[in-house]
């Protein structure tokens, strides 16, 4: 599926212009190789990747990342992977936008919910 077909998707679904998709990353536990040091290690203590994706309407994937990282890169910025770079060098057409939830920063290239308490409709659009 091309950028253009995403963004008329979310346009005539959501009706939101401009957005290519949705990101989210699911960490998997894993059994890390000997001798890797800290490169899987996770902030739970544990070892893991994690595998960021964008999805379109019909929660088809349009990106996958494989991500890995020490602990503090991805609780701090999931940003800090090959993906989210992309995207802010240009990676969308038009200056679109990726939605995600709370985890991730507000950038040019990535929105993400509203925070506030109490929302007034005006907010809430």
């Amino acid at each position: 599926m091309e950028w253009k077909e995403i963004e008329r998707d979310f346009n005539e679904k959501w009706n939101f212009p401009g957005c290519y998709g949705a990101t989210d990353g699911k960490r998997t536990a894993i059994r890390a190789p000997a001798n890797c040091g800290s490169t899987f290690c996770n902030y739970k203590k544990g070892n893991s990747i994690v595998l960021m994706a964008v999805v379109g309407t019909n929660y088809q994937f349009t990106t996958m990342m494989l991500v890995l990282m020490v602990p503090y890169q991805m609780m701090e910025s999931p940003e800090n992977c090959s993906l989210f770079e992309a995207l802010e060098n240009g990676l969308l057409p038009n200056n679109g936008v990726i939605i995600g939830d709370n985890a991730f920063l507000l950038k040019t290239s990535h929105m993400k919910p509203y925070l506030g308490a109490n929302l007034t409709s005006d907010e809430k659009i």
